[in-house]
């Protein structure tokens, strides 16, 4: 149990130091539903929220714990900005796009895969997940977050302010 504990925390740290690198991903096994986006990021289209993307199949348990906060505190974390550096890089508005590209009118959701390389994207949505769960609001949530990520972080995202 230490091992795994300890291999988590090198993982986290080790994303922490390099921001959001890009891996190769040509040699995963990908179903009809993944397409990579212009900045190499791996995404999958899922049936819901529900159901992780299959390129969580062989991750870290601290990665799929991320994704599962992200996937319940959707609304949430489209008001949190991500601090990585993944606005210019890859595009994002906010937090949530680390892991869900897009929500689609029928329910399915478009994952990316930026999360699972990144320690900023995680624990930005995991302190923002525990924050909700303490009852705290949005906008008390996202004021923490800028306090917390504001300065010596990468460039925030341009995520609106909440009301």
């Amino acid at each position: 149990m230490k091992r795994k504990s300890w291999l988590a925390i090198t993982f986290i740290t080790a994303a922490l130091l390099n921001g959001c690198g890009s891996t190769d991903q040509a040699e995963q096994n990908h179903s009809d539903h993944t397409q990579h986006a212009p900045n190499g990021d791996l995404q999958e289209l899922t049936a819901s929220a529900d159901q992780l993307p299959k390129f969580l199949d062989n991750q870290d348990p601290v990665i799929i714990d991320s994704y599962k906060v992200a996937a319940a505190n959707r609304e949430l974390l489209k008001s949190i900005p991500c601090y990585c550096g993944c606005g210019e890089s890859a595009g994002h508005g906010h937090n949530g796009n680390c892991f869900i590209k897009e929500e689609k009118s029928d329910g399915s959701i478009v994952w990316d895969d930026h999360g699972t390389r990144c320690g900023v994207c995680m624990e930005i949505a995991v302190i923002s997940g525990k924050l909700k769960a303490e009852g705290k609001s949005t906008k008390e949530i996202r004021t923490y977050i800028d306090q917390t990520y504001g300065q010596g972080y990468g460039k925030p995202t341009p995520t609106p302010m909440p009301s």
